[in-house]
């Protein structure tokens, strides 16, 4: 080779990016940012098996003055699996494109079982044309070949691979620092000079600057789950696969100049010209002898028609009131034909109606498509969008070409039917749904880095949670808002190091995953646009482009989202009309009356838990505050209820003008009109459009462009707008101060502005479901329960309002439930089985299918009649602890649940011999065969003694298995002792001067941050009586935060006020402390009332045992070490903590008690006996006197009975 030195520009041609998944951490912008600091003119991206950063890596390139050179980097297997070859193929022109998008979405759609995408070398012949293939320097066939000696098979392949790719194949050389390089590169350039082969150098790039190599070795340890000090980490990458200059490939391949320059002519010989930005429309199938336009016109002319009379009846043609739809819908039209949208509007129509007729709920509309009257005549939309001042420039603008968008919400059962649906009518071939790709989000990339780094677990939990968790959390921000992490990283070195790498792959991306409704639909194959992707699995078929690329590629993307709320709404509708007698109206969901004054009372109430966009915290003080009476009114709550209008004052004022407060005022009286819904308020981007275009003479589609210029805030469009619209206003006599301002103010409230098409769709969603609450409250709750009843803190939010609501729930009941939440005759809503832990859709289905033939009768009948595949041991424990089988037996609710668990190994035993008779024929010879003692199951039960559960415990695994406590409440229990402590139950507590004492079970708690800084905590108590809100200032929230926990008994001294901004008491917190604190702080006496009769003969001895572990004389004020030691732990469940406990589980006399044993005196123990004739009553000494702990408490308890065991207070 010529040794002659050569100023050719370099072009770097094999080079990985972030989007190749398992390597690479080169990102776009920077990248294209670097190739200008190096004057470098052209570049190839070859991602590993796949093209997902083609479309911003060629637009950004474009954009900036560099040569885009498209390819991909592919894994290539010899037929017999002895050989691979990492092949690059880079793009010559548009022929090559399609070759290749062919190529890699076939190494996904042909061969779904490979865990790594591969192709044969044989499967390439005639499929690669407008090609270049370079060879993959060592890692390759030839390379192999080479290093082996074996010069005739080198180039023998050579030959094989020069035929596939004629006057197109590249011999590689790379000097990155391998093992074997320079004994490659004399071999691979005898063999060129040789055959004639050109020769071309790369650098085989993952990083931008060499100091990411690092960096670089995390991120691929990340996607290969290992850590940096694994020995058996393979080291496939050097510190030198950095992105080079020119200069600096020049000096590495000094020796070899052709291969600089023909990296070059290969940029030269490679000229994609992409057409971007051109939607290309699939066909929609139309009527012989009729064009698109015309068809598409008379679809909506006749569905105006359906419309008109469905608003004012048959004979609207003669209420005069026809002229404006008709005038609007011709308008639309002329607009919608022209800019050649009609297939779009088909197309959403077809599959709309199809979803309609398949009954799979769809949604009002959502976004500005429900401004336009076309879309209500086709009934895309279901909101008559002249009634409520819906615009259609602001969804299609004839001056601003861009493609429509109808958003569309399907319910989420249905969903994926209406995709299947398309793709079935468009060709397979022809419909995907869209790629997303996953990063390395702030919290996932500090726990990676610390594993990777091999650091303790412990710190990289605690540093993932000092970021705080809201979306889109960046490590930057993190620290800007949580001053405890900066602080920690400061102190700490290992955390030091785990940031400075975190920062440095945060963002990356890391996988990928499926857009949730996008959807694309080609006019031909979808591979002549776009590559396809999918899973190993085969499944989820997706284009390798995101929603944004997949648009610039041409594609038209349609969204098929999914709202659970429409499931709800289908769900209740279905169980209200089954249950409906027979002849009765059956209800329309569509068809309602929005004018309904039964449903703003309940709105006016704020009582709007589980109706639709109206149901938070936040949002309920709003509507307290606004008093919604129309339909316009709940439009506006959706808009108001914003962080923009909430903050700027803009809900203050529009509410003070509602109710009166302050004089409504409009900028200029022509706009009455125009605000007069709103009080004299701009509140919708709508409003911004009629104002310009009522003052200063605007068309609509003018209008709009001037809102989204107000919206993006750019300066020159604002002074242009500006003046556009001081001189349109002067042009009418407006004063031109007055113009300005009001300008002014139509920009100030642009930014807040909300889309008045999409707010007034999803308010009609609030109203049916607000509707269906006020009519039908069972079947509502029961739809939403079943929908939510995986989310267990959903399901306690609901249960709760049932029973707010008055509503009866029928608790679990294996007779009587339904996998889903159903409502019986008495309208009552019956728990469904599907919400108990444990119980999925296979051991439910498995119970009802063995249910259809009788009841169940007893726990053996129910083993020995489902499958016991799918009903196993964990799943009838389940169905116990939630109460499903409390009708088994008789007994209280302990016993039956103590009994029933205690008979279930039998009964399960008893069903698998059973079953195994039946499969050996013994029943047949024998007749019915069960093992000794599982004859009946009754009288099985008689013949176990088994002690009832304590109600605490019952509770406990009540609330583990459903997520709540449904057949009691933990206070109860404690009520009276409670009477000693507090002054009087939640319900009936008034505003005082001084402190007031309180007492309940710890519900949940909140905490938010005051302008200061300061942490305020929020507490709920409840008493089953109410429920009580405490506040906890800063200060107090830092001495007691270590002692508040959920769902455990609270003791709070706070003053009672009322609270001016809610109308409601509220509570500042002075003290906390747990119910076993008080109690050890005031209780001096333990009572057992007992029968003497009851009485064993070793009764003295069985209750100093159970006194022994909790002792604490009185009258020792010393104590020495050992003794307090063994007092001073004792008691593991204390603090009024209800934590689970196993019935008759409690610490023995080698064991120790509670830690807070230790404070306060100890109470002394009293028995009083009752015999026929006489009472007797016997005071233990002092030196059996106890620390009241909650385990002693509950162990007497258990012993003889809850209400034979007393506490005395001071």
């Amino acid at each position: 080779m010529s040794e002659k030195p050569s100023n050719t520009p370099f072009a770097h041609l094999r080079l990985h990016t972030e989007f190749s998944i398992n390597d690479g951490l080169v990102t776009i912008k920077p990248l294209v940012k670097k190739l200008r600091e190096l004057s470098m003119p052209a570049v190839a991206i070859t991602d590993l098996a796949n093209m997902f950063s083609l479309i911003k890596f060629y637009s950004a390139a474009l954009k900036s003055g560099i040569k885009p050179v498209c390819g991909c980097d592919v894994l290539v297997e010899s037929d017999d699996k002895s050989k691979q070859t990492r092949l690059v193929l880079l793009v010559k022109d548009d022929v090559g494109y399609l070759s290749l998008t062919n190529l890699v979405s076939e190494l996904y759609t042909e061969n779904p079982s490979q865990s790594e995408p591969v192709v044969r070398k044989s499967e390439l012949a005639g499929r690669v044309d407008g090609l270049i293939a370079l060879s993959g320097a060592q890692k390759s066939d030839i390379g192999q070949a080479l290093l082996q000696g074996e010069t005739g098979l080198a180039r023998e392949l050579l030959n094989e691979w020069r035929e596939l790719f004629p006057e197109s194949f590249y011999l590689e050389l790379q000097r990155v620092g391998r093992p074997e390089e320079e004994d490659y590169i004399d071999a691979a350039v005898a063999l060129a000079l040789d055959t004639g082969c050109p020769v071309v150098a790369t650098n085989d790039v993952r990083f931008i600057d060499q100091d990411d190599f690092d960096a670089h070795e995390v991120r691929v340890c990340i996607n290969e789950r290992r850590t940096l000090d694994d020995s058996r980490r393979p080291h496939n990458y050097t510190d030198q696969q950095y992105l080079k200059s020119a200069a600096e490939m020049a000096e590495l391949f000094s020796d070899i100049p052709e291969a600089l320059e023909n990296s070059w002519e290969i940029a030269k010989r490679c000229n994609l010209a992409l057409q971007l930005g051109t939607p290309c429309l699939p066909n929609y199938p139309v009527p012989e002898n009729m064009s698109m336009e015309q068809y598409f016109s008379d679809l909506s002319s006749d569905g105006l028609r359906v419309r008109l009379r469905s608003l004012y009846g048959e004979d609207y043609e003669s209420k005069d009131v026809e002229t404006p739809y008709w005038e609007r819908l011709q308008f639309e039209l002329d607009v919608i034909n022209q800019m050649g949208f009609a297939g779009y509007f088909l197309i959403v129509m077809e599959f709309i109606q199809w979803s309609k007729d398949n009954d799979i709920p769809v949604g009002p509309g959502r976004g500005s498509g429900a401004g336009s009257i076309v879309a209500y005549a086709l009934r895309i939309t279901d909101l008559d969008p002249l009634k409520y001042d819906l615009l259609f420039e602001r969804f299609l603008n004839p001056e601003r070409v861009s493609m429509p968008d109808f958003d569309v919400d399907f319910c989420m059962e249905g969903r994926d039917r209406v995709i299947q649906h398309v793709a079935e009518l468009y060709g397979k071939d022809a419909v995907s749904q869209i790629i997303t790709f996953g990063t390395m989000a702030a919290k996932a990339v500090v726990r990676d880095v610390a594993r990777v780094q091999g650091k303790p677990y412990a710190l990289a939990d605690k540093l993932s949670k000092l970021i705080p968790f809201e979306p889109g959390i960046t490590l930057k921000k993190a620290f800007e808002v949580e001053p405890l992490l900066g602080e920690f990283v400061d102190s700490d070195e290992d955390a030091q190091e785990i940031m400075e790498m975190a920062y440095k792959l945060e963002g990356i991306t890391r996988n990928v995953g499926k857009h949730a409704g996008g959807v694309v639909i080609a006019p031909t194959k979808l591979t002549d646009f776009t590559p396809l992707y999918c899973d190993e699995s085969g499944q989820g078929l997706v284009t390798q482009f995101d929603k944004n690329d997949v648009e610039t590629a041409g594609l038209v993307k349609f969204d098929f989202l999914g709202l659970r709320t429409l499931t709800i709404i289908d769900w209740a509708v279905k169980m209200i009309n089954g249950r409906a007698a027979q002849g009765a109206e059956q209800v329309d969901i569509t068809r309602l009356p929005l004018t309904d004054d039964s449903v703003y009372r309940l709105l006016q109430k704020g009582e709007t838990t589980a109706v639709f966009q109206l149901e938070s915290r936040g949002m309920k003080d709003l509507i307290k505050r606004q008093v919604p009476n129309s339909f316009e009114d709940i439009i506006a709550l959706v808009a108001l209820f914003r962080p923009g209008p909430l903050q700027s004052g803009m809900v203050d004022d529009f509410i003070d003008r509602k109710h009166g407060r302050t004089k409504v005022v409009y900028p200029h009286p022509e706009l009455e009109p125009v605000l007069s819904n709103t009080y004299g308020v701009i509140l919708y981007q709508e409003q911004v459009m009629q104002i310009a275009q009522v003052l200063a003479n605007y068309s609509l589609a003018g209008a709009d462009i001037l809102r989204k210029a107000m919206g993006k805030k750019n300066p020159d469009e604002m002074a242009k707008q500006r003046s556009l619209f001081q001189e349109g206003a002067e042009a009418r006599g407006i004063d031109a101060d007055l113009a300005a301002s009001i300008f002014d103010l139509m920009e100030k409230f642009a930014g807040y502005g909300f889309n008045k098409s999409h707010s007034a769709a999803y308010a009609l969603v609030s109203y049916q479901t607000a509707w269906l609450k006020t009519h039908y409250p069972a079947c509502f709750m029961a739809a939403v329960l079943s929908a939510d009843m995986q989310n267990t803190d959903k399901i306690v939010t609901l249960i709760d309002e049932c029973r707010s609501m008055k509503l009866v729930i029928v608790p679990p009941d294996i007779n009587l439930g339904q996998f889903n939440f159903t409502v019986n005759d008495k309208d009552e809503i019956v728990y469904g089985l599907g919400a108990i832990k444990g119980l999925g859709e296979g051991p439910v289905g498995s119970i009802l299918a063995a249910r259809e033939e009788k009841p169940f009768t007893n726990l053996l009948d129910i083993c020995q009649r489902v499958d016991t595949q799918s009903v196993n041991k964990r799943t009838m424990e389940a169905l116990i602890r939630s109460g499903a089988l409390d009708n088994m037996v008789e007994g209280s609710l302990d016993y039956s649940r103590a009994l029933l668990s205690a008979m279930l190994p039998q009964a399960m035993q008893a069903a698998e011999q059973s079953s195994r008779n039946q499969a050996s024929g013994v029943d047949d010879m024998f007749g019915d065969i069960a093992p000794a003692g599982t004859e009946d199951a009754d009288l099985s039960a008689s013949n176990i003694s088994v002690r009832a559960w304590a109600e605490q415990h019952r509770l406990n695994v009540e609330k583990e298995t459903l997520g709540l406590w449904l057949s009691g409440h933990p206070i109860d229990e404690f009520l009276d002792e409670l009477s000693h402590i507090r002054k009087d139950r939640l319900v009936n507590l008034r505003p005082e001067r001084g402190p007031q004492t309180i007492a309940g079970v710890l519900h949940s708690i909140r905490t938010m941050k005051n302008k200061a800084g300061d942490t305020i905590a929020f507490l709920i108590m409840d008493d089953r009586s109410a429920r009580f809100e405490v506040s906890l200032f800063a200060k107090e929230y830092e001495l007691y935060r270590e002692m508040l926990q959920k769902d455990v008994i609270m003791v709070v001294e706070c003053t009672v006020s009322m609270d001016d901004y809610s109308g409601a008491m509220r509570g500042r917190g002075k003290s906390v402390m747990t119910l076993s604190e008080a109690r050890k702080r005031n209780a001096h006496r333990v009572a057992l009332n007992l029968e003497a009769k009851s009485l064993s003969h070793d009764f003295c001895e069985h209750l100093a045992r159970i006194l022994e572990p909790y002792r604490r004389p009185i009258q020792v004020e010393t104590l020495d070490e050992s003794v307090s030691s063994v007092s001073a732990a004792q008691g593991a469940s204390s603090n009024g903590s209800l934590q689970q406990r196993p019935p008759g589980h409690f610490p023995g006399p080698g064991q120790t008690a509670t830690a807070e044993g230790a404070q306060g005196k100890g109470c002394q123990v009293m028995v009083r006996y009752r015999r026929s004739d006489s009472i007797g009553c016997i005071m233990l000494g002092q030196e059996w006197a106890v620390s009241p702990t909650d385990d002693l408490i509950q162990r007497l308890r258990l012993e003889y009975g809850k209400d034979k065991v007393v506490l005395s207070y001071k």
